[in-house]
């Protein structure tokens, strides 16, 4: 009896050194397997079941039962929080429960520049974080939003200062809105503001003349200071700008390469060969350096402008309109050379 008490014992012993041995390892073992660091996205809303099929179909973990019991254990379900996390090669199911239940999600670089408008703007945006190009358009056309940060409609795109952020993935709309605001409030420095007062221009009006300046020369960001003092010359002489980039926008046709009498007649107030002064808003979010370039223009007395016939993308400067006449018909001599008609 006593040596079958012992054996009893033993085998218990043995049982219950498996049984801690196996959760040990439930809990503590590597349980990830990827190649490389693997992105895997909780979305909001979600629930265990959810999440967990979700890992099931990613095809991340050896062991799937194991990864239910750690996360019952730390009662996961109850706290599991949207965002996008990077799985590691050799995770636990202990690190990645934590990891997951915490929240420490890794956030995303969300970039934008060369945008023409707030509908380009949501669809870069979307590419990166949750919500679709169509729900954060909604949030972008928000009278009720537009007004609350003190703009209208046709200049709120002078509110995102083209950069490179991070947001996490899971970042709503309006959040999003509300982080530009004090991007823009960051790069609206005291500096910048004093410059802006002294052109008697404001915040939006010193972006909508640099939309112009970039739409002009969006290949030699080197002319951009030049642009930028012909312009200032031509709204203090109270000289119609007359550019051809604010009339493509009136027109709204951005196939146009060669701007005809037909598109100058166009009634718009983006028109500025009819209109005085600087359109309602921007024609495009223009880069930082543009709107750098309109605060710190060149001084000069040029307020004429034509683009080189030799195909350089640069342009010729002028004081006068006799010597700006002879470069435009160089250069309308080689659009019609080059069969460009429209």
């Amino acid at each position: 009896m006593k040596k079958i008490r012992l054996i009893g014992t033993v085998a218990l012993l043995g049982i219950a050194v498996y049984w801690g041995w196996s959760k040990y390892q439930a809990v503590y073992a590597s349980n990830v397997e990827v190649n490389a660091d693997t992105e895997f996205f909780v979305h909001t809303g979600s629930d265990f079941e959810k999440v967990a099929k979700d890992l099931e179909r990613a095809k991340v973990l050896k062991d799937l039962d194991s990864f239910h019991w750690v996360a019952n254990r730390k009662k996961y379900n109850e706290l599991i929080k949207p965002g996008r996390y990077i799985l590691k090669d050799g995770m636990s199911n202990n690190e990645l429960v934590d990891m997951l239940r915490s929240g420490a999600q890794t956030p995303v670089q969300v970039s934008f520049n060369n945008v023409r408008n707030l509908a380009q703007l949501a669809g870069k945006v979307a590419k990166k974080l949750e919500g679709d190009s169509l729900s954060f358009l909604k949030t972008f056309t928000n009278d009720s939003i537009i007004s609350y940060y003190g703009f209208k409609q046709e200049n709120f795109i002078a509110l995102f200062v083209p950069n490179t952020y991070q947001f996490y993935w899971n970042t709503t709309e309006q959040a999003f809105i509300k982080r530009m605001a004090d991007e823009f409030k960051k790069f609206w420095t005291k500096d910048r503001l004093s410059k802006a007062e002294k052109k008697g221009l404001t915040q939006t009006e010193v972006v909508t003349l640099a939309s112009i300046v970039q739409a002009e020369q969006s290949e030699h960001a080197e002319e951009w200071p030049t642009i930028a003092g012909l312009y200032l010359n031509r709204l203090e002489q109270k000289i119609p700008l007359q550019s051809d980039p604010t009339v493509i926008f009136a027109v709204g046709d951005f196939r146009i390469r060669r701007v005809l009498k037909e598109h100058l007649k166009k009634n718009s107030p983006y028109n500025t060969y009819k209109i005085p002064g600087l359109p309602p808003g921007p024609i495009r979010m223009p880069d930082r350096g543009a709107i750098d370039a309109v605060l710190n223009p060149q001084q000069h007395e040029f307020i004429f402008m034509c683009a080189k016939a030799d195909g350089s993308g640069l342009h010729h400067f002028s004081k006068t309109l006799r010597a700006h006449n002879n470069y435009a018909r160089d250069y309308q001599r080689e659009m019609n050379r080059r069969g460009i008609m429209r």
